[in-house]
């Protein structure tokens, strides 16, 4: 595979988060007062757009066309500081989109996808947890947003991240023109959108024993040996998906109704025909770690995306 289609590793760092300044209340103070600090209007699993890419703006500009909301910051990238500004309320006199909807800014220009990750965990964190779990008292936004404390009882709470995985599971000779991939269709996709399978992983699980399991219930396929490939953040609304590849014992497929509206083996030359005549697609490549796994598998670029 040549440099020019090798898929970005995944897990490289975009941006200092700058931890140490989040309980600095006058570094926190001068950086939003500064007119060349971006920030990333959020409300939930939304962000403010502008030109079908998010609305990086100057704090005053976030300010005016949303109001007030908590600051959080994300952290410095390329010399430029970053905060999202997490608001409760969605104005109807803004465009608010969500990831999925500007997909094609990623895939173009995907510098700042880790940075919107990290502000839309954070708003998904905020929107869903109003109230202490320990005793329902109300709870303060602390150290630049990425705590939150019981006004009554004082606990401490921290953003709550769910481990799934993702694999991509594989039968045949690596590398021959039989070795055949493992790709899901699910109901609310429609007949041709395929991906890798992916479920979360349940207590006192191993992950690896999570790929067999999940494989098993949606798709009827036993499988052996699990190897780990890397993570990704993805926060819809709060998962950690950690990517995987695994070696089928078995071929049959029995699919899970509930679970899965389809289920294929394709060996190379099937996926690079049916991606090229749109007879299936596959998820965007600069936003999915299942993009990455099904390229990395099949050594290079595949047409089309959803």
């Amino acid at each position: 595979m040549s440099d020019e289609t090798a898929p970005v590793q995944p897990g490289l760092t975009s941006h200092d988060r700058l931890g140490h300044l989040r309980g600095d209340a006058s570094r926190l103070d001068a950086l939003w007062a500064d007119p060349a600090t971006r920030v990333l209007p959020v409300s939930g699993g939304w962000m403010l757009a502008r030109d079908d890419a998010p609305a990086w703006l100057s704090p005053s500009d976030a300010a005016d066309l949303v109001g007030e909301g908590t600051r959080i910051l994300l952290g410095e990238h390329d010399g430029a500081h970053h905060f999202a500004l997490h608001v409760a309320r969605r104005g109807d006199d803004v465009t608010w989109a969500g990831m999925r909807e500007l997909g094609r800014h990623f895939v173009q220009d995907g510098w700042d996808t880790r940075l919107v990750f990290h502000a839309l965990g954070m708003s998904e964190w905020l929107t869903r947890t109003r109230f202490c779990p320990r005793c329902g008292g109300s709870l303060v936004p602390e150290l630049a947003g990425h705590v939150l404390r019981c006004a009554d009882c004082s606990r401490e709470h921290f953003p709550r991240i769910e481990p799934a995985v993702i694999m991509l599971i594989t039968h045949g000779e690596p590398g021959s023109a039989e070795e055949r991939c493992l790709l899901g269709s699910g109901h609310q996709w429609g007949p041709t959108r395929f991906s890798t399978l992916a479920g979360f992983t349940e207590p006192g699980e191993s992950l690896e024993d999570s790929v067999r399991r999940e494989v098993r219930e949606e798709a009827g396929v036993v499988v052996g040996e699990v190897t780990w490939f890397g993570s990704q953040a993805w926060p819809f609304p709060s998962s950690l998906m950690l990517g995987f590849f695994g070696r089928a014992l078995s071929t049959e497929i029995d699919v899970d109704p509930v679970e899965l509206a389809d289920a294929r083996w394709f060996t190379r030359a099937e996926l690079e025909a049916q991606t090229e005549s749109g007879e299936i697609a596959l998820p965007g490549r600069g936003i999915s770690i299942s993009r990455t796994l099904i390229e990395h598998w099949y050594g290079g670029e595949l047409p089309g995306h959803w």
